[in-house]
């Protein structure tokens, strides 16, 4: 069962409120302005007021999984995964061309994900899938280099607002020990769309192309699937709990109500300078960019590469498509296994180094064993060598989890994706074509920077794990000079929980490490 308040207050309510509040002076708390906290306090309020059971909730979470992780799912798989993989199936392999759409990406990222904040989050993140459609369709207009160039810097234009969007729903809506496995449930069509577009392409490779050629295919296929996806955003992607259509006034409170103690907050449309320059003042930003950097360095070669190397082990391009398909289904395993113990153990940075290591290994064996006859063994580390990218999916959760000041989040994910496309960019770099075959200088990069990335990670987790202990003795200091009991704490606590504070600001705020 469960009860709720409507946003219009009763004269008992009024007179309730004034009562506590003359209480809050005799302790001497703090006046908390939340003239600019979030769109929540409309409709919940400063306090928890009406409370519903577990069974209720676990009801209202089922219904969120049928609709936010799996419309974020099939984004993911056009938007983010199957513009890459097409390139690599193409066999578009230009290193300039690559490059392109992380160009638009860095371009267009900071503009995007404020543009985001003023308007409706979905209906924009929608729109943008549908333009992001129409120009991948376009691309089989043309076979001309530049026209090429610039169609792709669009694409990065366009796609630029995926990930800091939806990161940002799942934050609004999901509690702190569920965020990082729905994450993952999205992420994971980077592995599996590897695996399905290996197979269409192997497919498409049959065709004559006498009335299209095979990649032109790919690409208005993509381009169609991705103006669907888009549409559906668009009408059935909520924005926030505050204004989710698919949920009852009921469910709507119920959905804030579930998250309100961890402090993360909802949407603030207000832009506020002073939580931008928190983000660009605290080390752990720097920390995460620095991280992503590492992370997307790999991404950026291989996701592009990747068959080009399964190829220099001897086997043809048409085989490589097929052979290399099983590395998704390994990657695809990784992201949900560290989604899955990152919300289980509360932690997020031990899960990258799960991820780290059989990257490590893999690139040490494609060094070590180069020129080897042995295509099993080769095959093996390719395999598994993908697995990195499960620390991507870690870091937009550790964002996610780690952040509060609506303002403060958008600009550390604008900064994550701003370094995903910096560290993307450098990695279509690091094989050139005077290496190969074997391309050991970046074979050997990779292997150095998963190595510098286990430091950085475990400094990450070091840093939140101190956080906490100066914020639990904090804590225990303002109650024995407030006189608070637990009762004060948790009231005070649901006070704080919209009203738009960071981080650093909100003193009932726990880092997730």
């Amino acid at each position: 069962m469960s009860s709720e308040t409507s946003a219009a207050k009763t004269p008992d309510e009024v007179e309730k409120s004034s009562q506590l509040e003359t209480y809050d002076e005799k302790l001497g708390l703090d006046t908390l302005d939340t003239s600019d906290g979030d769109a929540a306090l409309q409709l919940v309020g400063a306090r928890a007021t009406a409370h519903f059971s577990e069974e209720y909730n676990r009801k209202l979470r089922r219904k969120l999984d049928l609709v936010i992780p799996t419309i974020s799912a099939a984004v993911y798989s056009v938007n983010i995964c199957s513009d890459k993989t097409s390139l690599n199936y193409a066999r578009r392999n230009y290193n300039l061309v690559s490059m392109a759409f992380y160009l638009g990406y860095l371009f267009w990222e900071f503009p995007t994900v404020y543009i985001s904040q003023k308007l409706r989050l979905a209906k924009y993140l929608g729109g943008n899938i549908v333009v992001w459609g129409i120009i991948l369709m376009l691309h089989a207009s043309t076979n001309n280099f530049g026209a090429f160039f610039a169609l792709r810097f669009l694409l990065g234009m366009c796609e630029s607002c995926v990930s800091p969007c939806l990161i940002l729903i799942i934050s609004m809506f999901y509690k702190k020990d569920e965020q990082a496995q729905r994450i993952s449930w999205f992420y994971v069509m980077n592995g599996l769309t590897q695996v399905f577009g290996g197979f269409v392409a192997y497919g498409i490779t049959f065709d004559n192309g006498k009335v299209l050629a095979p990649y032109k295919i790919i690409y208005i296929l993509l381009g169609a699937l991705a103006i669907v996806i888009g549409i559906v955003v668009l009408i059935w992607l909520p924005d926030s709990p505050v204004n989710a259509s698919m949920l009852t006034r009921e469910e709507r409170i119920a959905a804030l109500e579930r998250v309100r103690n961890d402090q993360g907050g909802t949407e603030n449309k207000k832009f506020k300078k002073d939580q931008v320059i928190e983000a660009l003042t605290d080390p752990r930003t720097w920390l995460v960019v620095f991280s992503t950097v590492l992370t997307c360095i790999p991404n950026g070669a291989l996701s592009n590469f990747s068959n080009i190397i399964i190829e220099s082990f001897g086997y043809t391009s048409k085989q490589t498509l097929i052979l290399s398909t099983p590395a998704g289904f390994i990657a695809s395993t990784m992201v949900i296994f560290c989604g899955w113990y990152s919300d289980k153990k509360g932690e997020r940075m031990i899960p990258v180094v799960f991820a780290l290591i059989p990257t490590i290994v893999a690139s040490a064996i494609l060094i070590g064993l180069n020129g080897s006859s042995n295509k099993g063994v080769l095959l093996f580390a390719i395999y598994i060598i993908g697995t990195f990218s499960s620390a991507l999916s870690t870091i937009y959760a550790y964002n996610a989890s780690n952040t509060s000041g609506h303002t403060k989040k958008v600009t550390i994910n604008a900064m994550t994706m701003a370094t995903f496309s910096i560290g993307n960019i450098i990695g279509t770099e690091i094989f050139q074509p005077k290496d190969a075959p074997a391309y050991i200088p970046g074979k050997t990069a990779i292997m150095v920077l998963m190595i510098v990335q286990l430091f950085v990670s475990l400094l990450l987790r070091w840093i939140n794990v101190r956080l906490n202990r100066k914020r639990k003795a904090q804590l225990e200091e303002e109650k024995a000079r407030r006189g608070w009991t637990d009762d004060d704490v948790q009231r005070e606590r649901e006070r704080h929980a919209f009203a738009d504070l960071t981080d650093r600001q909100n003193i009932f705020f726990i880092y997730t490490c």
